[in-house]
């Protein structure tokens, strides 16, 4: 059984973001780094979208970004500045590529496309097991979810984020590509919390995404009906798909952290790194990963790493209120949008909000269900 000091599973965005920061800090030169995923060429697996502050990290990648954003509901509608911070789309082959290449040139690491049949944590470290061998490693970090864990629990609400989107091209100067809609309540809801994302990478070029946040996904049909339905309102008649994308994000509050011991750690969707009451994961993973690297240099019991913050229980009552009021999301976010600056609904959602900014979002949003949901946690 060939052994290693880390083993990673998993080479989508959390893993290879971990391998990546690996290959650039000096302290894992000397050790021995193995990626392990049953393919390594996934190209344009995922579009991320993220707002950040100023330059970035990933900047040089970026397929395009933005400095407004619009919000739509029958509640509330504006289009809305958010400089200084912007609204930037990575697409995962760029990023794969980018980082791959860094990683390429350390002789310590090493890649096998394999499958992974199952891991077990031994008194030195962890072995895992693949359809063609058998693996060490003083470490382990999974970044291969198991949904079935958080699903088969009652005691944390689980919703999915789900999505179809298609890259469409028009034949015409038909999009307003200085302006991202963040989110466009203007569809039917059905009893859900439903909206159209639209990101214009050009005046012929934008993603239509139909997003949901529930509990049940729909026929994949519905999906494509619905941004058919909203491409016709908007008049856009003539235009060719370009690509097609789908995606299923888990939003819960299910303690992931309890899932790690001394020699794993889960990571990324596996780790509950998707903020909960978003879905979004991108940034968060970046930042986590960067943490990984100061706490393997300090510290070795991996159970150790995650910490509890108030955000976990700001996220557990929000869900909590979508879950048992699916039908009041538009509401509930146009209340916010209305109500708060949007630049504090971003630091508030990146977790890095003060308690005073904490409480203009807790305010800007309807009481009666968040006060019901609060002593019901509170009490149980």
């Amino acid at each position: 059984m060939t052994k290693y000091d880390y083993i990673i599973l998993g080479a989508g965005a959390s893993g290879l973001m971990l391998a990546y920061r690996m290959s650039q800090d000096a302290y894992f030169d000397d050790k021995s780094i193995l990626i392990i995923d049953k393919t390594k060429d996934k190209g344009n697996d995922r579009t991320w979208c993220f707002w950040e502050k100023g330059s970035g990290e990933y900047d040089a990648l970026l397929t395009k970004t933005w400095d407004t954003i619009y919000f739509g509901s029958d509640l509330f509608s504006k289009t809305i500045s958010i400089w200084p911070f912007q609204y930037k789309m990575l697409r995962s082959e760029a990023f794969y590529e980018s980082l791959w290449k860094s990683i390429k040139q350390k002789s310590n690491f090493s890649f096998i496309e394999d499958t992974v049949d199952d891991f077990t944590e031994l008194k030195k470290g962890v072995q895992v097991i693949t359809k063609n061998g058998s693996y060490f490693g003083s470490k382990l970090f999974n970044s291969l979810p198991k949904p079935e864990v958080y699903k088969s629990q009652q005691k944390y609400p689980v919703l999915q984020q789900h999505f179809v989107g298609w890259f469409v091209k028009t034949k015409t100067d038909m999009f307003d590509d200085s302006m991202a809609t963040f989110m466009d309540f203007n569809v039917p809801q059905n009893g859900n919390t439903r909206f159209m994302y639209v990101l214009p990478i050009d005046k012929k070029t934008a993603l239509f995404e139909y997003t949901l946040f529930s509990k049940k996904l729909l026929e994949y049909s519905d999906y494509e009906n619905s941004i058919v339905s909203y491409l016709n309102k908007k008049n856009i008649s003539e235009y060719e798909i370009v690509e097609k994308e789908k995606g299923n994000i888990p939003m819960t509050s299910f303690k992931f952290q309890d899932l790690n011991s001394k020699h794993i750690l889960n990571i990324g969707t596996a780790g509950g790194w998707t903020k909960a009451s978003t879905g979004y994961t991108f940034k968060n993973t970046s930042k986590k990963t960067k943490q990984v690297i100061d706490f393997l240099k300090e510290k070795e019991d991996l159970s150790k790493f995650q910490r509890k913050t108030k955000f976990r229980f700001y996220d557990l009552i929000f869900l909590d209120v979508l879950a048992n009021h699916n039908d009041e999301g538009a509401a509930l976010f146009s209340s916010m949008f209305k109500k708060a600056d949007t630049k504090t609904i971003f630091k508030f959602l990146d977790e890095e909000s003060t308690l005073l900014e904490d409480l203009k979002i807790i305010l800007s949003v309807p009481p009666k269900r968040f006060i019901q949901a609060f002593f019901k946690r509170s009490f149980t």
